[in-house]
């Protein structure tokens, strides 16, 4: 996958999740009550393009964080 895609998705969820009021803390272990065995550190890894997303988790980020896909493929 393209590096300036992934950071871009990355920026957005962290655009997001910054929005919603939620830590990177909050949102790995709403992600974990959920299914997805994913850490803190994980989801920090996410937001600075160092580890790719998997389908399940863009599912779930995009409902714990309230948000429409557009919001988070949003890569203009």
């Amino acid at each position: 996958m393209n590096k300036s895609i992934e950071w871009r998705i990355g920026n957005n969820i962290r655009k997001l999740r910054e929005k919603a009021g939620i830590t990177q803390e909050q949102l790995s272990a709403r992600l974990q009550v959920n299914g997805c065995d994913i850490t803190r550190s994980a989801v920090a890894k996410i937001e600075v393009a160092q580890r790719h997303l998997y389908p399940d988790e863009i599912i779930l980020i995009k409902e714990i964080l309230g948000v429409k896909y557009d919001e988070i493929f949003d890569i203009q």
